[in-house]
């Protein structure tokens, strides 16, 4: 009989929100037509990471990514039939960036949303900024390369950070230890993208 070992795991759940627009392909004029309109875009995401050893030798550290969006204009509660994260994927440049992509159900279409959080040494404490700031593109079709028939900028509030810090639950053999893999994992390379600005900044002083 063949034995499946289940590896150490663990998943968290993220809401970001903000407003968004289907009068745009760019996020930024996205986010200010949708403040205008009132429309906001919610992503109430559900991340798990099957396999913490093999995620961290990833050099994209991919998760799955599942959950609902919430968009009036379309409807709520819109189902994420499959999704895909990075965390701390190779950017623009010496850049990092976090990707959220989901394949959505809407009615007998299908719409893929692309969301990136830019991680860079930018001059500037925005740390917080982008760990927290999701540029959104809404496509008609399964991919990003479809058609963008919206965009706009999402955000994870301070409430909704410690909310998601909250729900980071070890799965299949995981335990305590595998949520601190992940935290160590996730800080350190914070440190790694952000420490040669600070370096820099105190030199010039």
């Amino acid at each position: 009989m063949n034995r499946i070992t289940m590896a150490p795991g663990l998943t968290f759940e993220e809401t970001m929100s903000g407003h968004f627009s289907l009068d745009s392909q760019m996020p930024e004029r996205g986010e200010r037509l949708g403040h205008r309109e009132g429309t906001e875009l919610a992503l109430h995401a559900k991340i798990q990471i099957d396999d913490m050893n093999a995620f961290l030798a990833d050099e994209h550290h991919h998760g799955k990514l599942g959950g609902v969006v919430d968009f009036a204009p379309l409807g709520l509660g819109l189902v994420i039939l499959e999704g895909d994260f990075q965390l701390f994927s190779q950017g623009p440049g010496a850049g990092r960036q976090m990707v959220y992509d989901a394949l959505l159900e809407y009615g007998h279409r299908r719409l893929f949303l692309h969301g990136v959080k830019r991680v860079h040494d930018d001059p500037g404490p925005d740390l917080w900024r982008d760990t927290t700031t999701l540029y959104t593109t809404l496509h008609e079709g399964v991919s990003d390369a479809a058609d963008i028939i919206g965009a706009g900028v999402l955000h994870l509030g301070v409430a909704e950070l410690m909310a998601m810090l909250g729900t980071l639950t070890p799965s299949g053999r995981g335990d305590l230890a595998t949520v601190a893999d992940f935290g160590r994992f996730f800080f350190g390379e914070l440190w790694h993208l952000y420490a040669p600005w600070v370096i820099r900044r105190e030199s010039n002083a």
